[in-house]
């Protein structure tokens, strides 16, 4: 499984609409090579859902719940789509200020290509992401894996 962050401006399409929906094809994308990490995915990746413009934060996660193929909408084969269905909403958004200002993501592409609609995630990244939202919870599920409930 892979990890990737999608962006959109959420005037026009928000992770409330993804919910609302239940599922859409994320379309749109144009830069070169933000289609070719488009083009790499594969369902069942995850991607975080990145609200750009004012609010500039991760608010969600989504799975791609197909392959990559033409846009349907297009005349131009190489523009293409993936479908994607929302997971969960995170409990505590990330802003792009936050993660500027740890060095453990000086080396993401958000950071050093923040004009790229699609970027890959790295493991180690997906995770701080994920902690850094959910403290409590992941808290409880280490405790769990390292004891069992009891």
């Amino acid at each position: 499984m892979a990890y990737w962050l999608l962006k959109t401006e959420p005037e026009t399409f928000s992770y409330d609409d993804l919910e609302r929906l239940g599922k859409d094809r994320w379309n749109g994308v144009r830069n070169f090579v933000a289609l070719k990490n488009l083009q790499q995915m594969k369902r069942g990746d995850l991607a975080f859902i990145y609200h750009s413009g004012k609010e500039k934060a991760i608010v969600g996660v989504a799975e791609i719940i197909s392959e990559p193929y033409p846009d349907p909408d297009q005349n131009d084969s190489r523009l293409t789509v993936v479908d994607v269905a929302p997971r969960y909403r995170l409990i505590r958004p990330i802003s792009l200020k936050r993660i500027k200002t740890d060095i453990k993501f000086k080396d993401w592409e958000l950071i050093s290509q923040p004009r790229l609609s699609v970027v890959p995630v790295k493991e180690e990244y997906w995770k701080l992401i994920q902690e850094s939202s959910m403290p409590e919870l992941v808290r409880v599920l280490q405790r769990f894996n390292a004891n069992g409930w009891k």
